[in-house]
């Protein structure tokens, strides 16, 4: 069945993205004058995606106003404005806000060029690799060597059979976690009400050999501090537009 649902994580507070962030909430930080969760929802909106929760605490108000004029799907407030919820808390709470059914989830600063116009798009092959049966969760991942902005850290060793584990020094194909993720809500059904992070759910997978991941095509952005906006609006003249 085809996916037709979304959470997008847009909740920090973007404190390594100070002074900017001072004044406006990072997801609405222009890279090459786009606000980047216009990135993420532009990519969701290409993968058939029709209604996108997104979650909101800092400058809440500004976000609200923006998305409410968002033209190409549904996005539902997820208000955070008394309490941060941190990846997981956050996720657990927004997904309530949907049906059921299966669910990409990406996060509102990162996203990636080289989608080939009559070829499926990166989160439509992620959406084709879910195998329920199999996966607690299937990740998006890419290659150090594809990445823009990022710290360095490996995060997973990604197996031949895609199968993902923790990344530890000597391991010979580390990968990148890359903001996306397709699951089914089901998997959260446990979760606490309150705020923790999403990577207890990773390692929960890990553990049972359910966390898989799929190597992205093309080159991935994320856009972390003010330094990096340039960065990725010199990629993006190079190599072409975001989505």
């Amino acid at each position: 069945m085809k996916i037709t649902n979304a959470m997008v994580l847009a909740a920090g507070l973007g404190t390594r993205m100070r002074p900017i962030t001072e004044s406006i909430p990072k997801p609405l930080v222009k890279v090459a004058g786009k606000p980047m969760i216009d990135y993420a929802l532009d990519i969701l909106a290409d993968a058939g995606v029709t209604r996108a929760v997104v979650n909101v605490h800092h400058h809440a108000e500004q976000m609200v106003e923006h998305l409410k004029n968002y033209p190409r799907l549904e996005v539902i407030i997820s208000d955070e404005r008394a309490a941060l919820m941190n990846s997981g808390g956050g996720l657990a709470k927004g997904l309530k806000l949907l049906d059921r059914s299966t669910a990409f989830v990406m996060n509102a600063d990162l996203f990636w060029i080289g989608d080939e116009t009559g070829e499926d798009s990166n989160l439509r092959r992620l959406e084709t690799f879910f195998d329920p049966e199999r996966m607690d969760m299937a990740l998006l991942c890419v290659t150090p060597e594809n990445t823009t902005g990022h710290n360095g850290k490996n995060d997973f060793e990604l197996a031949e059979d895609g199968r993902l584990a923790r990344f530890k020094p000597g391991d010979r194909n580390p990968v990148v976690y890359a903001g996306a993720i397709v699951m089914n809500p089901v998997l959260l059904d446990d979760a606490p009400d309150d705020a923790f992070n999403l990577n207890i759910y990773f390692d929960r997978a890990i553990a049972r050999n359910r966390l898989y991941g799929l190597k992205l095509k093309g080159h991935w952005l994320t856009v972390g501090t003010p330094d990096a906006i340039g960065d990725a609006e010199d990629l993006i003249r190079r190599l072409g537009k975001g989505v």
